[in-house]
Parts: structure tokens; C-alpha cells; sequence
């Protein structure tokens, strides 16, 4: 527990690192701790009252391009819980943030947490449980068809199958072999957004949020992978000028402020969903 009048201490944990030469990666491999954090002018100010670390995520042990498929993420997410351990044993943090759209190693990193009653929080979980103090039912805005299959998963697993109204897809994949080079990337998109000109992920991203709206009845908008994070201002900006007051969250400010809520409200996580080893009492009947 860190001493009365000083800040909570957070550490961002990314999902994976490339090496720096992948022609895959998708954020900037190296430099400071805020060049290497996506989006972090949008992310800034809710850091400006904690002190925080970034781990760059172990190297990718499947290849030299993100994760995005069902054995991508369980590797990924194997290969993130030592760090989170680590994290844990060294006493140095309050809480930890799993950085990552998809939540690879979430639930186990919890258990890790719950063992020294720290709070561990990642981007989906965060986002579906904070749009559902906003409205009754969410879209998840997502970049291809494969990273839909692992989204619609977590919303089983995270139990919102009745709170999430759709998946819409504007299908543009993260960078792999598979794609070729010859396809749009997130971060060229983003580049080029920045630079005032038309970004056709962010037109794909608007009619898919207006359908998920009109058609799919959705009242709060989530962005499914982390490269897409950066959609969530002008997206935003876009649905108001249409006329949707509709909420647009992304997944690393969420993940963010839930970790600031758990910390200054002394909780981590039920000592029922996350026995301790051995459990301190032995229920003889368990709801599901």
C-alpha cells in the first residue's frame, strides 16, 4: 500500500513488442516511455496524476507481426504474465494496465494481482463494463474478421452477450504477412488523419458506428483493437455533427481510470472469482 499524500504508481504493460526492424509494427518500437504510448496526448492528462512506468511487452514468440488470431493471443498472453509477476513481487506498483484491444493473459494476470491484492485492468473488460453505466447496449467498432472472432469471445467471457448489440467490421486488418504490402495500414491512417487528410478507416469507422446505432441498437460505441484507439476523438466528433450523442470509448483511457478507481477505492478483486491457493473456504455449490 503506497504512504498517505502520494501518488498512485501504475504500470502500463503492452501486449507484445516486434523487433524494431519488423515491417509489421504498427507503433513506434523505442525512444521514451511517451513515444512508445499510442495516442499519448489523448492519454496524458488522465496520467498526470499517477506516476507510471511502460513495460514494451515481451518479444513476440509467434512471429514478427501482431497478434490477431486465437493461438496469437494465448501466446502473447502466456508470454505477459511473467512480467506481470514480476511486477507484483517488486512491491513497486499499485495497479496494472494491460494494454492491447484483445486483453491476451487478462484473467490469469488478474489471479497474479489478486495474490498480492493489486488491481490488474485491460481495454475490452474495461470498456464493457464502463459503457454499461453509460447505456444499456454497445457496438464494438473492430478492423477485420478475425479479430471480431477473438472480440465476440470476450463478450462471453466478460458475460455482455446481452448488452452487446453488434460487431461491426470496417476490415482493416493489422499488418501481416498474409495482407501483403499493398494494404491501408492503422498507422499509416492515423498519419494521415493527423496530417488533415481523408482517412478511410475513419469514413469505414463512421457508417459502421451511424449502422451500429440505427440498425443494431447500439447506445455506446466501443473500438475493438488498440490500433484503432486513436478513431475515438474524431469518431466522436463525427457522431455529433451527425446528430448521435452516442459515447465513443477506446480501451487504454478506460483501462487507465478503472485502475485510478480500484486503487483509490482499496479493491482489487473478489476472493470468489479468484481463490487464493488454498482457498480459505471451500463453497460445496458454485453458480454459473
Amino acid at each position: 500500500m503506497r504512504a498517505p499524500g502520494t501518488r498512485p504508481r501504475l504500470l502500463l504493460v503492452q501486449a507484445f513488442s516486434l523487433p524494431a526492424d519488423s515491417p509489421n509494427n504498427y507503433r513506434k518500437a523505442g525512444g521514451t516511455k511517451e513515444q512508445q504510448l499510442m495516442n499519448h496526448a489523448a492519454v496524458a492528462p488522465l496520467l498526470a496524476d499517477v506516476a507510471w512506468d511502460l513495460h514494451p511487452g515481451a518479444m513476440a514468440p509467434h512471429g514478427n507481426w501482431p497478434v490477431e488470431t486465437r493461438e496469437e493471443f494465448a501466446i502473447a498472453g502466456v508470454a505477459r504474465l511473467p512480467i506481470v509477476r514480476e511486477a507484483c513481487e517488486s512491491g513497486k506498483y499499485d495497479a496494472i494496465v494491460l494494454l492491447g484491444g484483445g486483453d491476451p493473459g487478462y484473467m490469469e494476470a488478474r489471479e497474479i494481482g489478486r495474490r498480492h491484492r493489486i488491481p490488474v485492468t485491460a481495454n475490452a473488460h474495461a470498456q464493457m463494463h464502463l459503457a454499461m453505466t453509460l447505456g444499456n447496449r454497445f457496438s464494438v467498432v473492430d478492423i477485420s474478421e478475425t479479430h471480431n472472432a477473438h472480440m465476440a469471445e470476450l463478450v462471453v467471457r466478460y458475460r455482455m452477450t446481452d448488452r452487446c448489440a453488434s460487431i461491426r467490421n470496417i476490415d482493416y486488418p493489422l499488418p501481416r504477412p498474409a495482407y501483403g504490402a499493398d494494404r491501408p495500414t492503422l498507422r499509416g491512417e492515423a498519419e494521415r488523419h493527423a496530417a488533415g487528410e481523408r482517412s478511410g478507416m475513419l469514413e469505414g469507422a463512421v457508417a459502421a458506428a451511424i449502422a451500429a446505432v440505427e440498425e443494431d441498437g447500439a447506445e455506446v460505441i466501443l473500438l475493438g483493437c488498440s490500433g484503432a484507439f486513436w478513431l475515438q476523438a474524431p469518431l466522436q466528433e463525427r457522431l455529433r455533427a451527425a446528430g448521435w450523442d452516442v459515447p465513443v470509448l477506446e480501451g487504454y483511457r478506460c483501462g487507465i481510470e478503472l485502475a485510478k478507481l480500484m486503487v483509490n477505492l482499496g479493491v482489487d478483486a473478489s476472493g470468489i472469482t479468484f481463490p487464493a491457493d488454498p482457498p480459505a473456504h471451500r463453497r460445496r455449490r458454485r453458480f454459473v
